[in-house]
């Protein structure tokens, strides 16, 4: 197993923002995670990251406990995140982005290496490789949060919410973008609210509901269920 997210429950003060959430992924899978605003699901990815500390539980990654760590230790391990609202840095370059991303990386060969690839797969992102971050398009700006991530060579790739904002245009794109991630290796948790397309792309899938797990399974079986199909994808 690649990851395994055992019994977590996560505080904000004296609030539950996760309560005995428990999932795993395994190696080369893509899982989703669906469910409304606030049920808990970006929560449950900075537990993973490091950027929270479980109240109770346990995260483990590689056959390592990982849980409460620094984020820059657990990205070390093979995680990176690909953040809710993007979060790059508008003020720097698009190639200052991507050297950031491979930051922890001191491999000049290898830093070369996957630039290019990054380049053959985002040509856009090396035409505009001098240019601001800031002043890239809406859906420039998320390629390059995916591959600002990708730099840093992750075994799981966490996405939050990648195609908010996005046309129905890009958002067919990021989804042909995250299966083509996947067959480089990479295994993905993806958190979304375009609840048909997380389903369609993942092997399997979690539903959850003010802060727990109330639904698990394939995806393929859980986007016929009755219950998500009226709550999730607009069925009667």
């Amino acid at each position: 197993m690649l990851l395994e997210v055992k019994g977590c429950t996560v505080l904000y003060g004296k609030a539950k923002a996760c309560e005995d959430v428990t999932f795993s992924i395994q190696e080369g899978e893509i899982v989703s995670i669906i469910g409304a605003n606030g049920a808990g699901k970006t929560t449950i990815l900075k537990t993973i990251s490091g950027l929270k500390k479980p109240a109770n539980g346990e995260v483990w990654f590689k056959n390592q406990r990982i849980e409460g760590k620094a984020p820059h230790i657990i990205a070390k391990t093979g995680i990176a995140q690909v953040p809710a609202g993007r979060m790059i840095f508008t003020p720097m370059t698009v190639l200052e982005n991507l050297k950031l991303g491979a930051s922890l990386n001191t491999n000049r060969d290898k830093f070369d290496e996957n630039l290019k690839k990054i380049y053959e797969y985002f040509p856009k992102l090396e035409e505009k490789r001098l240019q601001l971050a800031g002043q890239l398009s809406g859906g420039q700006q998320q390629m390059l949060a995916v591959a600002r991530a990708l730099m840093a060579e992750p075994k799981l790739l966490l996405m939050d919410e990648p195609c908010v904002g996005l046309s129905p245009i890009l958002v067919s794109e990021i989804g042909n973008i995250i299966q083509e991630i996947n067959k480089w290796g990479i295994s993905i948790l993806l958190v979304e609210q375009n609840c048909r397309m997380a389903l369609q792309l993942a092997n399997r899938a979690y539903v959850m509901e003010i802060g727990c797990i109330t639904l698990q399974g394939k995806a393929c079986d859980l986007i016929n269920n009755e219950k998500v199909q009226k709550c999730y994808l607009g069925g009667i």
